[in-house]
Parts: C-alpha cells; structure tokens; sequence
C-alpha cells in the first residue's frame, strides 16, 4: 500500500544502492516492485525515470545541459552546511531537474549552478552519489528498460507483454508505471495508440547477405530500399499533423514542406505513417546523412534551409488508418492499405520475390542510386513497436555498428587541440553497463572533429592529462574490419579496423547496438574461418 507522506529521496538512492550490491535479476526485480509500491501515485512516474538514469521521458527534448565543468565549481564545503531541516523528497528532485532544465537566458549556466548548488546542500551523501550518477546517466546498477518493465508488471500485478505493449505506445517509461499501479487493470490492458503522441518505431536485426535472409524467412520476402536518411514518424488527425524524430523528438516545425506535402495528398483523415527522410541534391541524388541532420536542427530560417537542403519523404508502413489500430495486421496488408492512402506521396521501392538473383539485383539498383542497401520483411510480420527482431532485417553493402562514445583522448601532430581517439561502447544486455570494445580516431573530418570536440567537453564527467571521460550520449556508426576476441577489453570483445562512417544524432544510447550483437557477429566470423581450440594460441 502507497503512503501519504512524502517519499524522501534517501529511500530511492537506499534501493539503487542495494541494487548495485546484487547481480541477481529477480533480486532486482523484486527490490523495484516493492520499492514502487510503497509510493505515492504521483510518485511513480519520476521515481521510475529516477532509477533507470533518465530524468526526462524519453520524448521530451528538454536538456538538463548540467556537466563535469558545473559539478566541479560547486563549493565541496558546502556539503557540509547541509540544510537538515529540508530533507530532500523524490518530487522535490523532479522538480529542481525540471527548473534547472528551464533556465535559459544570458546568465543561465550561473542560474543552472545555484539551482545545483542547492540541491546537493539538501542532499546527504548516499542521496548526492545517486544524484550525480543521474545528472551523468550513468547509474551503474544494472537496471535498463527491460529489467524496469518486467518490475514493474510486478509491482502492479500485471503480465509483462501487457507492460510492454502499453510502453509501447506510451514512449514514456513513467508513465507506463503510474499506469500500472494505478490499480485498474481491465483500463491498463486497454491503452492503445493516441493519435499526435509517439510510439516506438519496429526496429531490424542485421543480415549479412541476402541468401542469409532467405535462410532466415520464408519466401517470398518483400525487400524495399534502406536510405541513407532519417526515420520519422507521421501522425495525422484532421488537420493536425506532427511528425517525430527517432528518438520520439517533436521536429514538425523544422520540416513544413512535409507537414503540407501529407495535408495535400494522403487520403485518411487519421493515419500514423512510418517514413524515412532524406536529402537530396537538386539533380535528385541522395544527400549525405549529416547535411539531413541540418534540417532537423533548424528552428530558425526554416524557408531557406528548404532551399539549401530540399527533403523527400518515402512512406514504408502504416501503423493505424480510418480503419483504425493496424499493428497487429500483416505486414502485407499494412502495405496494401498504405498503397490505397498514400496519395502522390512516394512510398520506398519494393520487391517481393522468392528469388536470391532477383534480390541481389535489387540490392545492386538500391546502391547505384546511392542508398544504404535493403530492408527485407516478412509478409505475415505484424508490426511490434519498439521490438527488435528477425521479422526485418537489414542487409548492407558493409556492416556497421551503432556505438556510444563514453571517453576521447586528446589528439596530437595535426589533430593536437581535438579530442579525436574515441573509446566506442556497446551497452551489456545483462548488466546494463555500457563496455568498451574498441577506439578510433579515423573517419571524421576537421569540422566534425571540432564539432566533437566541443560536444564531449560539454559532456565531461571526469578527466585525467590525456583523457576525457563523458556522459554517454553521443551515437556514431562505426565500421569496422572483423571482430576479434580480447583480453584487453573487459567486454571480450574488440573491433578491428573501426572506423566511424557518421555521427548519429537521430539515435540515443539505448538504441545502440548491444554486446550481444558484437559477439554474435564474432560467432559468424567461425562460419568462414578456422577456430582455435579452447586452451590452444
């Protein structure tokens, strides 16, 4: 049963110690569930966010913009003066967060500073150690989103694929556990898509080539062009249109001439479409990934940078129409009725064939018109938000990986004054750590080696003479020669001959690539290659 007292934050920052101190999942599981039932219902939401490191949903664009360089000119004595007489709650945390994220104006970084400044001088010790691990997103217990939901499908009494469904179309951790323990169980198995508020995308597994994908899905296999571009999200009711970035970010305003472009032409009052973005030049050539990241930074001057850097919109999947709700429909009959609504708005070209040859020869025109590669799918697929599965796959010229940047050393000779030799990690499925599988200092040009620069000493956790340790935040796509196993790296694992390709703003941390995927990869290598026998080398 809740509480009606406030909950001070010491009893969060308590839980994250005892979970840091077990391994094992259950343990953890039951840690949370009890933890979250004990609060009060409007407690749940910033506790849960609390815990997994977030602070801010998932689809919230607002920056806390608080770093190593803040924390550091915080007056450590201070500390001592601690004002007893306020203890720190669980809503008063949320709330400072939520104040020191809003200053804004000439003297906001002060600002930002004395609202920090206060905060730990409320905080105890136990409480300011987990506090700073939240301002750098880096809680080191062990929780991820996985781990949280199936708590708290505990905590509420509820079966997990339920939980999962409703974060689903939530996009809000938070929320789906206020949900969840809200007590009402018949409403909680009902929550569904709301128009103008984003899901999840499906996401895609990779293949290593198209015979692999035949031996993984039953033909005939639909395979449509992979862009080199941003996903995003349409949403329509009447007319209103909101279009969604990846991460779940509001980027309607920076792309008007698609916002007209779906009013003029689909033929459904309500829809939410699956699309990807991109670039182009004005002979009609696919434009490189970064100069579509430009678009979607632009607030300002929006009429000329349509100009600059003209965008076309490839819809590929239909999430829900007038018909209503259509994930859970075959992927063949989503497509059927996006071919009927789509209007002049171009839909990704497409093949469905039982034929590698014919496949290939897809996969040749994908590349000479200057994209990544195929997206091959299985007819019957329902569409799984948020789910990452074998039911797509995703089959390029080269294998990438999409991995965080957790630390950069300073460079020397011509890149002296650039953080340029980046420690690339790949977060652990089971502990939720993020593990270093390799460096690289090659792939960026000078101005993106200035731009990085720049964003990971805003980043600054921590640093000693040659490196610089950040909050991880930063995805970039990274390819890379094989992968080999490693005693160097606590992970097992390393990346020979990587490489970064670009630097994916569209993406977060928790949609890089995992652990598992590199050792996945390093099991596939045996397919073609000898192995050494255990104990021999």
């Amino acid at each position: 049963m809740s509480q009606t007292t406030p909950t001070s934050f010491t009893k969060l920052a308590e839980t994250c110690e005892r979970l840091a101190a077990t391994i094992k999942r259950t343990e953890k599981k039951a840690l949370i569930a009890t933890f979250l039932r004990g609060l009060r219902p409007e407690e749940v939401s910033p506790a849960t966010l609390l815990i997994v490191g977030t602070i801010f949903p998932e689809q919230s664009s607002k920056p806390l913009d608080v770093g190593y360089q803040s924390l550091s000119k915080l007056d450590a004595h201070s500390y001592h003066s601690r004002l007893l007489d306020l203890p720190l709650t669980i809503l008063d945390v949320r709330d400072s967060f939520n104040v020191i994220a809003e200053a804004s104006g000439k003297s906001s970084r002060r600002k930002k500073e004395e609202l920090l400044e206060s905060l730990m001088r409320r905080a105890s010790d136990v409480e300011r150690k987990w506090l700073v691990k939240n301002i750098f997103g880096e809680m080191q217990h062990g929780v991820g989103e996985g781990l949280m939901l199936e708590a708290i499908a505990e905590a509420g009494d509820l079966d997990v694929s339920a939980v999962r469904r409703t974060h689903m179309f939530s996009g809000d951790l938070g929320e789906t556990a206020r949900l969840a323990l809200a007590g009402d169980k018949r409403r909680f198995e009902s929550i569904g898509l709301t128009l103008l508020r984003p899901v999840k995308p499906m996401l895609a597994e990779m293949a290593y080539s198209v015979e692999e994908v035949f031996r993984e899905m039953k033909p005939p296999v639909a395979f449509e062009y992979k862009f080199d571009g941003a996903r995003v999200q349409i949403h329509r009711s009447e007319d209103k249109v909101r279009v969604f970035s990846r991460r779940l970010s509001d980027v309607t305003e920076s792309i008007p001439e698609v916002v007209r472009l779906v009013k003029k032409e689909l033929r459904a009052e309500a829809a939410v479409l699956d699309a990807e973005l991109i670039a182009v030049s004005s002979e009609g050539k696919p434009l490189p990934f970064q100069d579509l990241m430009r678009r979607f930074r632009r607030t300002r001057g929006v009429d000329r940078a349509q100009q600059e850097v003209p965008v076309r919109l490839h819809l590929f999947d239909l999430l829900y129409s007038d018909e209503g709700l259509l994930i859970d429909l075959p992927y063949s009959n989503r497509w059927e009725i996006l071919s009927r609504i789509r209007g002049g708005i171009d839909a990704a070209p497409r093949l469905v064939t039982s034929s590698v040859e014919d496949a290939q020869r897809f996969m040749k025109r994908s590349l000479e018109a200057g994209h990544e590669g195929l997206m091959a799918k299985a007819l019957d697929s329902p569409y799984r938000p948020g789910s990452r599965g074998k039911l797509w796959l995703k089959v390029k010229s080269a294998i990438t990986l999409d991995l965080v940047i957790v630390a950069a050393d300073w460079g020397y000779g011509r890149r002296t004054g650039w953080l340029s030799d980046y420690y690339l990690a790949a977060p652990d499925e089971v502990t939720g750590r993020l593990e270093v599988v390799g460096k690289t200092f090659k792939g960026l040009t000078d101005a993106e080696f200035e731009w990085m620069t720049k964003r990971l000493q805003e980043l600054k956790v921590s640093e000693d003479r040659h490196t610089v340790y950040v909050k991880p935040s930063v995805v970039v796509e990274v390819a890379f020669g094989e992968v080999q196993r490693s005693l160097r790296y606590e992970s097992g694992v390393a990346l020979r001959f990587a490489r970064i390709t670009r630097i994916r703003e569209d993406k977060s941390p928790d949609q890089a690539d995992t652990l598992g995927r590199l050792r996945a990869i390093l099991e596939a290598q045996f397919k073609s290659k000898g192995r050494l026998k255990e104990g021999s080398g």
